[in-house]
């Protein structure tokens, strides 16, 4: 599993590595949907070279129109439906009087308490209320809050979301609520009913495989992948942590956890095993999470392209249909990163570029450049993002300052579509469930400890709602700091243009929320109907000023079609054709102490290896055989920095099946670093039927005192 974290760059790290306790899990839960039919939609299909692939669908799953669970969990309702909250913990007696609030603190219905009636803990009826976000309190005889607790009125959708639809959000439902089902059954509802189309969820390895080749027979992560099939959504799955059973103990005791498996074997025979266990629940996977980060084991470039490849072996022959992505790449993307991909000729061993953000929306499209290159025409997702903000109160519920709320509510619509003209595809913010960090003082989550709302997960609906479907068209030529994007989508079922607009600075969150333009939708624009950042419904024409309260503005089909709109970056094919995927996988193994952190840019994470200059160093080169046959051949140095010596040069192998050979190899660079700045060490494998492997490592050098 992936344990969330406040950044570096924007005061999130994971230091959280929670450990789980399984036990075998076989409850439904109470008030789960019915069998739904299946929405027709056009199906996600395994990637092409087509571009516009980037946006079908690559999965498709059978969903419907979501309701609520009978229940109500969290006090969400569907707009028309009478509302009655329940507050947790239950209400003192000395309340005697409630009222609701909407996010702008305005009073909207009011109340009085009788206690003859009403014990505190069941729910309250409160009556009819609009499309919004809503804090209910609950007022003493001197009118004091000894209480409080939130809502939210969600529109009825009039259609399935759109199998395409790039809205997704990082739920962790398996984490969130380990070893129940049915608080699995409630996140998935409430992720449902925002309108998202996949929701990424957590697995530790360790839980499932407790033994090398033995699998858990029942855990909570097959409840939750359950849950979530049957709300309709999909399911990205991420792994991390390596068994113990696994370890590398050349580092000593437990260290080797946050590392990848010194043995790929490992983790070819167990991706293979996932695929097969969670067909049909599961649509896509990311083998290890973040792996550039020290916190899970930061790797180098080769060594997460060389576990890429092993994880995306054993997935497709387990399920050559699921969806695999990069082993999620964190931080400010950087060219070297990129680079390393193309040397190791990693594209054909995924099918999606991932990567996280927790970077301001404005700062996207510049900051994902190396990226969009990495990607080499990939889909490109973002499957964490976020800015985390510093909570106000103290445990357990570590809430936000009723302000930075709707500042947080203002982010949901303008990351999701500064990220769509940045040229994603799939968008996952961070994270649906209650989620806090003690030791950085922030909270991430868009539902509460007992899943009521904040303000940002009623603004993750209106996202889910209106750019169901979304395809970036591009941006209006913008005055300063207006933010005007351009959108085809299917809100509600129907196809219409979209235009997502606000006003900010490029500032933090201090300065937030203060920033309104003069503007006006340009003319031969009509508007059929405006909503606001909560979806509620802005009635005449679109307001004259924008603020940081994103409008949806919702326009005929075609209306974009004669407007000067900038264009979302096309993608950017690989500068050379990949070779196909190789059954032989090659990998290097040095000493771990030779490995450091690379600060390529600010608030980048990379790491490299490190030679003393004139100093011989020995490594192993590793070669796998993921195929079903004998293979023998040859590898050969094919490149090196001019003031290396690599010996030997090449050598001959035959490998059986799921065989592994180690060769050692010497290697020697001397003190010329202005010639190696950029200069990579490159095996390529010649094994005929198996394909052409390549390796490649990137020394640096470092002159001897």
């Amino acid at each position: 599993m992936s344990e969330p974290r406040l950044r570096e760059r924007s005061s999130v790290r994971w230091l959280l590595l929670a450990v789980f306790a399984l036990a075998a899990v076989d409850a439904r839960a109470e008030g789960a949907p019915a069998a739904r039919p299946p929405d027709r939609a056009e199906p996600e299909r395994p990637f092409s070279a087509d571009p516009a692939d980037r946006w079908r669908a690559l999965a498709a799953v059978d969903r419907s129109i979501p309701a609520p669970l009978a229940d109500h969990p969290g006090n969400i309702f569907l707009e028309a439906d009478p509302v009655s909250v329940r507050a947790e913990p239950s209400v003192p007696a000395s309340a005697v009087r409630w009222r609701v609030l909407d996010d702008r603190g305005a009073e909207v219905r009011s109340g009085t308490l009788d206690r003859r009636e009403w014990d505190g803990s069941s729910a309250l009826p409160i009556g009819e209320l609009g499309v919004g976000w809503y804090r209910v309190e609950f007022l003493d005889a001197e009118g004091a809050v000894v209480r409080w607790t939130s809502a939210a009125v969600l529109a009825r959708l009039r259609a399935p979301i759109p199998q395409d639809s790039p809205v997704c959000v990082d739920s962790a439902a398996a984490w969130f609520a380990q070893n129940d089902a049915a608080g699995q059954e409630r996140l998935a509802s409430l992720a449902a009913l925002a309108g998202v189309n996949w929701v990424r969820d957590r697995m530790r390895w360790s839980d499932i495989e407790t033994k090398q080749g033995e699998l858990a027979e029942r855990t909570s992560y097959d409840t939750s992948a359950e849950a979530h099939r049957r709300h309709g959504l999909k399911v990205l799955q991420v792994f991390h942590q390596t068994p113990g059973w696994a370890v590398d103990r050349t580092l000593g005791g437990d260290r080797g956890r946050g590392r990848f498996p010194r043995d790929l074997r490992h983790i070819y025979s167990f991706c293979r095993a996932m695929a097969v266990r969670f067909r049909g629940s599961v649509q896509a996977w990311e083998p290890w999470n973040e792996a550039n980060v020290e916190t899970f084991g930061g790797h180098t470039v080769d060594e997460m392209c060389s576990l890429q490849k092993a994880a995306w072996l054993g997935f497709k022959a387990g399920d050559p249909e699921l969806i695999v992505g990069w082993n999620a790449y964190a931080a400010v993307p950087t060219r070297l990163h990129a680079r390393g991909l193309l040397v190791n000729d990693a594209l054909p061993y995924f099918d999606t570029y991932n990567i996280h953000t927790y970077d301001r929306a404005d700062s996207y499209l510049e900051l994902w450049a190396p990226a969009r290159e990495a990607a080499g025409g990939r889909p490109l997702w973002i499957t964490e993002s976020d800015r985390g903000i510093r909570y106000q109160t103290e445990g357990p519920w570590y809430d936000l300052s009723p302000s930075d709320e709707i500042l947080k509510a203002e982010f949901i619509a303008q990351s999701y579509a500064s990220s769509l003209f940045a040229g994603s595809v799939r968008h996952f913010h961070f994270i649906l469930g209650h989620y806090v960090e003690t030791h950085n003082g922030v909270q991430f989550g868009l539902l509460r400890r007992d899943l009521t709302p904040r303000p940002a997960y009623a603004a993750l609906a209106a996202v889910g709602r209106f750019l169901a479907g979304g395809r970036c068209l591009g941006r209006l030529p913008e005055r300063l700091h207006a933010h005007l994007y351009a959108f085809r989508a299917r809100p509600d079922g129907s196809e219409k243009d979209v235009l997502v607009a606000w006003a900010e600075k490029p500032v933090e969150w201090a300065d937030r929320g203060r920033t309104s333009v003069e503007w006006r939708l340009p003319g031969g624009l009509r508007a059929d109907a405006v909503f606001d950042y909560l979806g509620r419904r802005v009635e005449g024409d679109p307001p004259e000023e924008l603020t940081s309260r994103a409008l949806f503005i919702i326009l005929p089909a075609g209306s974009f079609e004669r407007m000067p709109l900038e264009a979302p970056p096309a993608p950017k094919p690989s500068p050379r054709a990949p070779s196909a995927a190789s059954t032989i996988v090659l990998q290097a193994q040095l000493p771990r102490d030779r490995a450091r952190r690379i600060p390529e840019q600010g608030w980048s994470h990379g790491h490299e290896y490190v030679f003393d200059a004139g100093q011989e160093v020995e490594l192993e080169v590793v070669a796998y055989n993921f195929g079903p046959k004998e293979a023998a051949g040859e590898i050969v140095l094919e490149a090196m920095p001019p003031a290396a010596k690599v010996r030997p040069e090449r050598w001959r192998l035959s490998l059986e099946p799921m065989g592994r050979i180690a060769q050692k190899v010497r290697v020697a660079i001397a003190s010329a670093p202005a010639e190696i700045a950029d200069g990579w060490i490159i095996w390529r494998g010649e094994f005929h039927g198996s394909g052409r492997p390549v390796l490649g490592i990137r020394p640096a050098v470092r002159s001897r005192p």
